[in-house]
């Protein structure tokens, strides 16, 4: 899934250029290209799916060679998750009617790839003898966040996949401590695995509507009449996440613990959290720095730009072409309203 916009990465992140098209770390690669890159390692090329917005098609064809555009799916507005893994499903289905199922943002940071395969392998197993099996890949927690939503599982639970309860909203730091000391609670990384069979079975019993919207367009699925038939109906889909629309309302649902470590890349600050700091716990990228009485700041610029700061203390400093952001890390949650105020104010 590549169609969002990160707008808590703004002024990097844009709506004509979103975050998953950029080199957010400095690697080299940008975020979209290490998704591809980790489940290449053990999918074939022509497996993989890139659900995104139509206007993103030329970006994800140039930082993506590997694939063609028939492996695109476009979606002609935004409608969040469910609507663009319903169809993207009843595409599948119609290639391989026995398919297993990754799906998996664009914008994850994963480094053990090979614990990655190795969890999604797990995962595919389950799925042979569970056909009707809706699986998410959970984190184990390291801290009381309270940004991330969790995932109750069952704690007699001896298997892999475990049973899950309930799926708990983000919670406050209090509750958040309370789910790590009850031991079976895992951050959701909206990372899901299912038979096709399982995930469509889903939608045609918790979301009938969107079902049959979709369903009937099922002939022109992978032909020249498919676009056609998507332009018309997709907007009338409601927008809603998969999570809402048949994770939490599904009883069978189940969990398997990631073996690999995971950030999901949301906000300024867990980059932060991901990269490794200098001796005042400064976080530099693409810039050159003179640092002076300034620590727990992160840095970011285009070209390498020299940038001197003094007197700062946990700053979020990003220097975009025509946008300066200076902004305090206790506040990055307020950065997409802060993007909005200057869209209206400049346009």
């Amino acid at each position: 899934m590549a169609g969002g916009i990160g707008s808590r990465f703004w002024p990097l992140s844009t709506s004509d250029f979103p975050k998953q098209f950029h080199d957010i770390l400095g690697t080299g690669r940008t975020l979209i290209q290490h998704t591809f890159d980790r489940l290449a390692g053990f999918i074939p090329h022509n497996q993989i799916l890139v659900l995104t917005n139509e206007k993103y098609l030329d970006l994800v064809l140039e930082q993506l060679p590997e694939i063609t555009p028939s492996q695109v799916v476009l979606e002609p507005e935004m409608r969040n998750t469910a609507p663009c893994i319903l169809y993207a499903s009843l595409k599948i289905q119609k290639i391989n009617p026995d398919a297993k199922i990754i799906v998996a943002s664009s914008d994850h940071w994963i480094e053990d790839n090979a614990a990655f395969e190795d969890n999604v392998k797990e995962a595919y197993s389950f799925c042979d003898n569970h056909q009707d099996a809706l699986i998410t890949l959970g984190i184990q927690p390291t801290f009381p966040n309270t940004g991330y939503g969790y995932i109750e599982f069952e704690k007699q639970s001896v298997q892999t996949a475990k049973k899950v309860v309930q799926f708990r909203e983000k919670p406050d730091y209090q509750t958040a401590k309370s789910f790590l000391e009850q031991s079976n609670f895992l951050w959701n990384a909206g990372i899901f695995l299912w038979h096709v069979k399982g995930v469509l079975s889903a939608f045609k019993s918790q979301q009938p509507e969107m079902f049959d919207l979709f369903h009937k367009g099922e002939e022109t699925y992978n032909t020249i009449h498919e676009q056609d038939f998507i332009a018309t109906n997709y907007p009338k889909a409601q927008d809603i996440s998969v999570d809402f629309a048949i994770m939490e309302k599904s009883s069978n649902v189940y969990v398997i613990k990631a073996k690999f470590d995971w950030n999901d890349l949301g906000t300024w600050g867990s980059l932060y959290d991901r990269m490794s700091t200098n001796s005042q716990e400064n976080v530099v990228i693409n810039a050159r720095v003179l640092l002076e009485s300034s620590e727990g700041n992160l840095v970011r610029t285009d070209g390498n730009k020299i940038v001197v700061v003094n007197g700062l203390k946990d700053y979020i400093i990003v220097d975009r072409k025509d946008v300066l952001l200076i902004y305090p890390k206790s506040k990055e949650q307020d950065i997409k309203l802060v993007m909005r105020s200057c869209q209206m104010k400049y346009k």
